[in-house]
């Protein structure tokens, strides 16, 4: 993957440093940033900083991953980002099991209802533009929750390692999510390259993608990978079901649907084994994490609600829809 072109001065300083051997003399000032989720050049400049982290960039010297100067910039980045997070989406935790408290936050957090609409309503070129969206992060699924592994010990760890298995294909190659997720692309014409559809999608797409790199990067934040990656596992079975509804009545195949398909049986079993196993374990071991597991599943949804609208309003869509879905 070559580096995406820059949106603005923090991406631009970025690329121009990554391009070169040594830091270019002089820096640049991040500072106070409104509604960082949807700051094209902040996330793009994350994302770019964060991918270093992944497979890096064939036009930046692998050893630049570890670049005291790119690392200290990226720390710049995520302080807007993360006051932010911790502003709009930290929740109070309780002495209740914390997998209840889980479940309570996904019944109250609101949103719009956003796969009765691409299940009903949506035309192709709308639910090609989803998948694209969700390409970004779904091409490497996966990849940021398993930077928990070794960070874990005994039934939590077992519980994030037993999920990863199977959103890795249980060992099988064509059976990794990412590859039934290209499966899907390919049916509606897009190009399943691994980080290619990057330079043309919003902030708040490169957003979803960043939380679970920032909390998957820093040790600090396991807590809330933890509770990023059951806030995900707890929402995925009935809208996955609904996403093939609207897949198949647009023409995909069965294979072409698989990808949605798949995730109804497996996250109906990892939404207990997340919650209970993997958070409540965890939460075991570290009573004083609660909150920080509450804080990665209140981040989830919240970027998931921002990304809905985004493309929702985009398509002239959302009024209707809401109406609808009452």
């Amino acid at each position: 993957m070559q580096l995406p072109a820059p949106r603005g001065p923090l991406t631009a300083w970025l690329t121009d440093n990554l391009q070169r051997r040594d830091v270019v003399s002089g820096d640049i000032e991040v500072g106070v940033r409104d509604r960082p989720y949807a700051d094209d050049d902040l996330q793009l400049a994350l994302w770019i900083a964060y991918e270093l982290q992944y497979r890096g960039f064939e036009d930046v010297d692998p050893e630049r991953q570890w670049d005291p100067d790119i690392i200290a910039f990226r720390s710049r980045l995520e302080r807007p980002w993360l006051d932010w997070l911790q502003t709009n989406c930290r929740v109070p935790a309780d002495d209740r099991p914390v997998a209840e408290q889980l479940r309570e936050l996904i019944n109250t957090t609101g949103g719009p209802k956003f796969a009765p609409y691409l299940r009903r309503h949506a035309t192709r070129e709308q639910f090609r533009e989803f998948v694209l969206n969700r390409s970004v992060y779904q091409l490497k699924e996966a990849d940021p929750h398993s930077f928990g592994i070794p960070r874990l010990d005994g039934p939590a760890k077992a519980a994030l390692v037993e999920i990863e298995a199977d959103e890795y294909g249980g060992g099988r190659a064509d059976r990794m999510h990412s590859e039934l997720f290209r499966t899907t692309m390919r049916w509606l014409d897009l190009d399943d390259t691994y980080g290619r559809y990057v330079p043309e999608v919003p902030a708040v797409t490169l957003a979803l993608s960043n939380v679970m790199s920032l909390f998957a990067i820093h040790c600090r934040w396991v807590g809330a990978l933890l509770g990023h990656l059951a806030a995900f596992e707890m929402t995925s079975t009935l809208p996955n079901r609904q996403y093939a509804t609207g897949a198949i009545r647009l023409g995909a195949s069965e294979d072409q649907a698989r990808y949605f398909t798949e995730h109804v049986e497996a996250d109906a079993v990892h939404e207990q084994i997340a919650a209970h196993d993997m958070c409540g374990s965890y939460v075991q071991q570290h009573p004083e994490a609660a909150g920080d597991v509450l804080f990665g599943a209140s981040c989830a949804l919240a970027l998931d609600n921002l990304f809905v609208e985004e493309l929702l309003t985009r398509w002239g869509a959302l009024d209707a829809q809401v109406a609808r879905s009452g």
